[in-house]
């Protein structure tokens, strides 16, 4: 039989003109809450997806005259230089251990204590203490480093004070490369602990009562409560930002290490973020640290698409 496909044509046109104009009223319908998005879609736009057109200097060997199209193509000799480079497995190393770290130890500390502010009954401790633990979110990383060094100092701070009144010699924490991992860690859980657990709170809020109530009459305590009813419940916003955590598994933050290395702890400290400070704005090297940028976005977008697959299999959650 056939199809007259001047007949089809124009019902594709009208079903098409039909989800265009559905599309316009439903804008026009939510125009305040598109109107409120604007300047956050703008941010995006202007800040990260425009920059993604300077990543063709990767790819060249860049000159801050020429600009992009007069400078020379080298192709992947740039790449070629990141991994042959004498410290590159080194400082690579040290930011997939310190990303792994945030991962195991900082990324569950707001669950857990979200879960304990919630086990609280007094709403007036309740609330002072939830402002104290997000205070120390909104101090720079120069003065929580401040504050960490006056701390952990080996001869003032109150830390090795604690340890000489239980009879051990004094730790110098910022002298010994040992020790640089479990101060960056300790201090952003510190940090940032607090005011992560906004999001969790909000989701803890949403769990319906009267599950705990019927939980409580068949005789299940707290505890019991908290493994049958308010980790599942949380369950779907914890796998949303697990897999937003590990897209920026290798973008720990050129700040937060670097106002805490000094020579004697950078073996151990120097991470992808603060060579490429040092490599590309010191030394000049665009190009090639523009290569290690996109060899980090690139491993970033590939945890996150496998992560999000693992998720979407186990668990029914995934961002897309």
């Amino acid at each position: 039989m056939a199809v007259d496909t001047q007949a089809v044509k124009p019902l594709q046109d009208r079903m098409q003109e039909g989800q265009f104009k559905s599309l316009l009223r439903n804008i026009w319908k939510y125009k305040a809450l598109y109107l409120i998005s604007l300047p956050g879609i703008i941010y995006f736009i202007i800040f990260k997806y425009v920059p993604l057109l300077g990543s063709v200097i990767a790819f060249q060997d860049y000159n801050i005259f020429g600009g992009v199209t007069g400078s020379k193509w080298v192709g992947f000799e740039h790449f070629q230089r990141m991994f042959a480079h004498y410290d590159f497995l080194n400082i690579l190393k040290n930011t997939l251990l310190i990303g792994l770290y945030d991962l195991v130890l900082a990324f569950p500390a707001p669950i857990v204590l979200a879960l304990l502010l919630n086990e609280l009954r007094l709403v007036v401790y309740k609330r002072v203490l939830q402002t104290i633990v997000y205070m120390p979110h909104f101090l720079s990383w120069v003065i929580v480093s401040g504050i960490a060094i006056s701390i952990l100092s080996p001869s003032t701070g109150a830390v090795n004070h604690f340890l000489a009144w239980l009879g051990f010699e004094p730790i110098y924490f910022l002298g010994e490369e040992s020790w640089i991992r479990t101060v960056l860690i300790g201090s952003g859980i510190w940090r940032d602990s607090g005011y992560g657990t906004i999001i969790y709170l909000a989701a803890l809020a949403g769990i319906n009562p009267d599950l705990y109530e019927a939980a409580e009459v068949d005789g299940a305590g707290r505890w019991r409560q908290t493994l049958s009813i308010t980790i599942p419940a949380l369950m779907p916003t914890i796998m949303i930002l697990f897999l937003l955590h590990i897209g920026k598994f290798l973008d720990f933050g050129f700040e937060r290490v670097y106002v805490f290395l000094n020579p004697l702890n950078k073996d151990n400290g120097e991470i992808l973020d603060t060579y490429i400070y040092q490599a590309g704005l010191l030394g000049q090297q665009f190009s090639y640290t523009t290569a290690i940028g996109l060899f980090k976005s690139v491993v970033g977008l590939l945890m996150i698409v496998i992560g999000n697959f693992i998720s979407k299999k186990t668990t029914g959650e995934s961002l897309y």
